[in-house]
């Protein structure tokens, strides 16, 4: 075992000699079904290093600021810290998470539709001098509170307006007012920000009218004589590589032309779900099984036809892990652990439900899968953005126990990054793992 002179907050599990991801899930299931427990979470902390990678391969010219919101796991922010990634924070809990964790004041971005007065208030004390403001009420707050700041004016898109169908941020129309306004508020206006949704149907279309407006905000900002510095171009980065070369390809002649290099702006990105999504897979059991059929009558005891359904109840559920189901993300099909589909065998239509037996807990409505049996494993994938920060280390009974894994080459690669493991990241511990 190797570890850190500081006591360690979690425990890698460093996976050498050919060992896989699945292996480690495989000896965890056996461990769980020991102790009659029926679900956990493995993380799989080389999946940030290797977004990282990509991230800077493909775009390398724009800064990612992680937004805090998408997976506020400790172990999630150590590492993406230790990785040189500045932070978005929504309230006072994230900067101070992010503080712990040594990330510079300045590269910090407080941003919120409606922010506390405890929350300005604590940015203005620790240093936090970036906040993106989003209407003219924030403004007022803001100069009031927190005097040194150096404000990004958010950017209403149409895309994102049609998204939330609430639109939040100024209009171009209105940018005019407020620079006046924090002018002579004596309140220093440093940027734009705006945000295209990973849900856009044309990315093009909507980059060159936010790229477009926003280099009209940069040009009245000069005019009343702000330093115009930062470009915050926001989220909506799924963590598809396919999707992020659609991105740079939308992106790039945009800000070669508006906002060049020689320009000195900072452009920065907001890739929550890019870099976490991937990193997590959740495994649970299932635990309850109904069968449902249009056609009672004509069934003998234990036999099934093609109007036969299947409703399976797992551990976890909408009000737990798959929290996200609510705000109206789809969850996709799970894999069934230990299960290679034949290309014979049966599948069923199914449905995978919480434990509640609550109507709205219904986690995936309609997928075909094989007969399952109640005890039988399914794996979630891309799981990063699900309310992990919720989930704990492996010694806290009343939350699912998070596994962190790294390979062997993964953790060289970030040595070879230049990110000092044994200082950057003393809450960690390195346990070789063994099958």
């Amino acid at each position: 075992m190797k570890g850190f002179p500081d006591k360690p907050s979690y425990i890698i599990e460093l996976l050498d000699g050919g060992v896989t991801l699945e292996d480690v899930i495989d000896g965890h299931i056996c461990e769980q079904d020991k102790v009659e427990k029926s679900a956990f979470v493995v993380g799989d902390l080389g999946a940030l290093m290797r977004q990282h990678t990509c991230w800077q391969s493909m775009v390398p010219q724009v800064q990612p600021y992680y937004p805090v919101k998408c997976n506020s796991s400790p172990a999630v922010i150590e590492v993406l810290a230790s990785l040189g990634l500045g932070f978005v924070c929504a309230n006072k809990a994230e900067v101070s998470l992010v503080l712990e964790h040594g990330v510079p004041p300045e590269n910090i971005i407080l941003s919120s539709a409606f922010k506390q007065l405890a929350h300005i208030k604590y940015a203005a004390k620790n240093s936090v001098r970036h906040l993106i403001c989003e209407n003219e009420a924030e403004l007022s707050k803001i100069a009031r509170l927190h005097p040194e700041a150096k404000l990004l004016l958010q950017l209403t898109t149409e895309a994102h307006a049609a998204e939330t169908s609430m639109p939040f941020g100024f209009s171009l129309k209105s940018c005019r007012h407020l620079l006046e306004m924090a002018k002579e508020r004596g309140v220093q206006v440093v940027g734009a920000a705006f945000h295209i949704p990973s849900s856009c149907q044309d990315p093009q279309q909507a980059y060159t009218r936010a790229l477009s407006d926003a280099r009209c905000v940069f040009d009245m900002g000069l005019d009343l004589g702000f330093n115009m510095q930062i470009l915050d171009i926001g989220g909506g980065f799924t963590g598809s590589e396919f999707q992020l070369k659609q991105v740079e390809s939308a992106v790039r002649p945009l800000l070669d032309a508006y906002f060049p290099q020689r320009s000195g702006v900072q452009v920065l990105a907001q890739p929550g779900c890019f870099y976490v999504a991937s990193a997590f897979t959740l495994a649970v059991s299932v635990i309850g099984k109904q069968v449902a059929t249009r056609r009672w009558d004509s069934l003998s005891q234990g036999e099934k036809n093609e109007d036969t359904e299947f409703l399976y109840y797992m551990k976890e559920g909408v009000y737990g892990s798959f929290s996200h189901k609510l705000l109206g993300n789809i969850i996709t099909t799970p894999l069934v652990h230990k299960h290679a589909l034949c290309v014979d065998e049966a599948v069923y239509p199914s449905s995978l439900w919480g434990p509640s037996l609550d109507q709205l807990d219904q986690v995936v409505e309609r997928c075909l899968l094989p007969e399952l049996l109640v005890g039988d494993w399914l794996l979630f994938s891309n799981m990063g953005t699900c309310g992990l920060e919720e989930f704990s280390c492996v010694s806290t009974c009343s939350q699912l126990p998070v596994y962190y894994t790294i390979s062997t080459p993964d953790w060289y690669e970030m040595q070879e990054a230049g990110v000092a493991l044994d200082s950057a990241m003393k809450n960690f511990s390195v346990l070789q793992y063994s099958m």
